[in-house]
């Protein structure tokens, strides 16, 4: 099991939560470095030295960029992880709230391609569902959910598609999970076709600022 860490605080307000990170950075699949929701207006030096330090330790870098459903254009998401390379260094990308649905996979598509062309790899793209098939083909890893334990035990529904496509092409991030519970949501994301994954105890607004549970959990 691989760890996808999406880790949205700034290092200077919580740096205990970075040095846990950069310390346990050999046991992520990637880190998303997200400053301010994207790379920002300008470079962030403490963002930079996080960056440079998750690569010394072995961890992939995916800089964050929301295509907002669609909404948001082309260019501007471009650019956004054009800065994020020149920036941070960004080994891959991060595409968040992407569409879902069939009519609006060529546009996805695109899109993906025009990353690559950036030097982007991998690509991840989070709808936060399962999307129509073909997207799981557009890009490298697709996040098919990310929420709570609760829903994720409860509300957690997996097409038939999806059975026919390798588990290292799907990732589930599940927050809120009870400590002792850690290596069963291991297990359960393993159950549910998804390679990667991101079992954290925490919850909103920053599950992912204590590791240590879920490094534990995936070695089970």
């Amino acid at each position: 099991m691989s760890l996808l860490v999406p880790l949205y605080v700034h290092p200077a307000d919580d740096p205990g939560a970075w040095h846990r990170l950069i310390a346990a950075a050999r046991g992520t699949w990637a880190v998303v470095l997200n400053p301010a929701s994207g790379p920002g207006e300008e470079p962030d030096p403490a963002y930079a030295a996080a960056a440079e330090a998750l690569r010394a330790r072995g961890a992939r870098v995916l800089g964050y960029v929301d295509s907002g459903y669609g909404r948001r254009t082309e260019d501007t998401v471009a650019a956004e992880f054009a800065r994020h390379r020149e920036w941070y260094a960004a080994d891959g990308c991060f595409l968040d709230q992407v569409t879902s649905g069939a009519a609006e996979l060529p546009a996805c598509r695109r899109l993906v391609r025009r990353i690559r062309r950036l030097g982007a790899s991998p690509v991840v793209i989070n709808p936060g569902v399962h999307p129509a098939p073909g997207y799981a083909r557009a890009a490298d890893l697709t996040v098919t959910f990310e929420g709570h334990w609760s829903t994720y035990v409860s509300a957690f529904s997996r097409p038939d598609w999806t059975v026919r496509q390798a588990p290292e092409r799907f990732c589930h991030l599940v927050y809120g999970v009870p400590e002792a519970l850690v290596p069963l949501a291991v297990r359960t994301a393993r159950t549910r076709g998804a390679a990667v994954t991101g079992p954290v105890t925490g919850d909103l607004p920053n599950p992912w600022a204590d590791l240590t549970p879920a490094l534990a959990g995936a070695e089970r």
